[in-house]
């Protein structure tokens, strides 16, 4: 077999099988097979795409290109989700502990962000001591008896992802559903969950800016776990707008340890409610979305998911006394409001704007080597259909660099437009895939 074939073959419309597929994606991990001609692959699977078997094969290749985690020492169902990601998506810091709080097992792998805030591990990391770099074992022994763990992904789990990923990134073949489902789905197959629970994002701060693309993606992720024996849902979510009000590392920990407590932003609770009673209909906690969403508020309103969260920090070196006082948590040197400049209606935040200027101030990151500022950030005080006076606060910054505050000012200012007329803002969920 010859990858030139192979290449020839999709160039001209042909459907690879899975033999074909996992030579190719073999011979590159090893590196037998060089980057300029996986690159004419990627290029010819961007243009002629690729049909439902071909998906499957190729994310289960990734998948079984490294490690494949065993999770069968833990008992009962283990659950998993995974958002594409936003601006403010703190949704797992409030959402796992919800979820183990009501018995489900959630064995998570998680990543560092790259852009406008840092990703899961960053954020907990807000925790003083708090450390995703244990071991296999001990990530299994604390699923056991806490019911939740969450670690960083490791280096064996689906490395022929991350060669492709990097290829794609500098050869314009990112955008391409089928290279994107493989991908994600690659990752949550090798991290060995019964049932996974996808969040995908649509709208202007989204990789998807198109609802009906994020429902197609949805589809075909769906698809690639129900073939690949797991049980299945997707959520289709907003980003038009930040998700909650906090954007920035700390900020995001302290809104949602606020969410657990029953006093979180109404869009961000909606969406952990949401997904949490997908997770518990997976598992067989409930039987519909009315008997989940009952047990997911009794969690909050007893307290158990809270206390679910400081078990989960403190297993993994963190300090729990910051749960139950969040203002131990990184604070900025300088809190400053951004005040309106007119009455009126909140008609649009550029939901993009909004995490380029959490970058700005220290919040995330512009290269791998950056070092993230755990305090800084932006807390929204006005959503799209909110009314504001000339001089209230459209939102707050919390910045270490005068400078830097400056600027953000200036491009946060602009990310807001006023209206006179109110524009209702649209559904939080967009829709279900199952």
């Amino acid at each position: 077999m010859r990858m030139y074939d192979l290449i020839m073959k999709k160039r001209n419309g042909g459907i690879l099988n899975d033999e074909e597929i996992r030579f190719m994606i073999d011979g590159y991990t090893k590196g037998e097979i060089p980057d300029y001609q996986m690159s004419a692959m990627m290029m010819a699977i961007y243009f002629k795409g690729m049909n439902e078997e071909e998906t499957v094969n190729l994310t289960m290749a990734m998948a079984e290109s490294g490690e494949m985690l065993d999770l069968s020492s833990i008992q009962g169902i283990k659950v998993d989700k995974h958002s594409t990601g936003g601006v403010g998506d703190k949704t797992s810091l409030a959402l796992t502990p919800m979820v183990a709080a009501c018995g489900v097992k959630i064995a998570k792998m998680s990543g560092r962000g790259l852009g406008h805030t840092g990703g899961t591990i960053d954020k907990l990391e807000s925790f003083e001591g708090f450390s995703t770099e244990i071991s296999t074992e001990q990530f299994i022994r604390n699923v056991n008896e806490i019911g939740i763990a969450i670690m960083g992904q490791t280096r064996e789990l689906a490395p022929a992802d991350k060669l492709l990923y990097a290829l794609r990134d500098v050869t314009a073949t990112v955008d391409n559903m089928s290279l994107i489902a493989s991908s994600i789905m690659s990752k949550k197959l090798a991290a060995g969950a019964d049932a996974i629970v996808l969040d995908v994002k649509t709208g202007s701060g989204a990789f998807m800016k198109k609802e009906a693309d994020a429902f197609s993606l949805a589809k075909e992720m769906v698809s690639i776990g129900k073939n690949a024996g797991r049980k299945m849902m997707a959520v289709i979510s907003d980003m038009d707008q930040p998700l909650g009000n906090a954007v920035g590392n700390a900020l995001e920990v302290k809104e949602a340890i606020a969410t657990l407590r029953g006093e979180g932003p109404k869009d961000f609770t909606e969406l952990c409610l949401t997904i949490g009673s997908c997770m518990l209909q997976l598992s067989g906690l409930a039987d519909n979305d009315e008997e989940a969403k009952e047990k997911l508020q009794s969690v909050i309103e007893n307290g158990s998911a809270l206390n679910k969260l400081a078990s989960f920090v403190e297993a993994q070196g963190g300090n729990k006394n910051m749960v139950y006082e969040p203002e131990l948590l990184p604070k900025a040197a300088i809190i400053s409001p951004l005040y309106a400049p007119c009455d009126g209606y909140i008609d649009r935040i550029a939901c993009d704007e909004v995490g380029i200027c959490s970058l700005i101030l220290g919040g995330g990151r512009e290269t791998k080597e950056s070092k993230i500022d755990l305090s800084v950030g932006i807390v929204l005080q006005k959503k799209v259909g909110d009314y504001v006076r000339k001089g209230e606060p459209l939102a707050v910054i919390h910045a270490n660099d005068e400078d830097k505050k400056k600027i953000c000012e200036e491009r946060l200012l602009a990310a807001y437009r006023i209206s006179n007329e109110k524009k209702d803002e649209g559904p939080v969920i967009r829709g279900l895939v199952r």
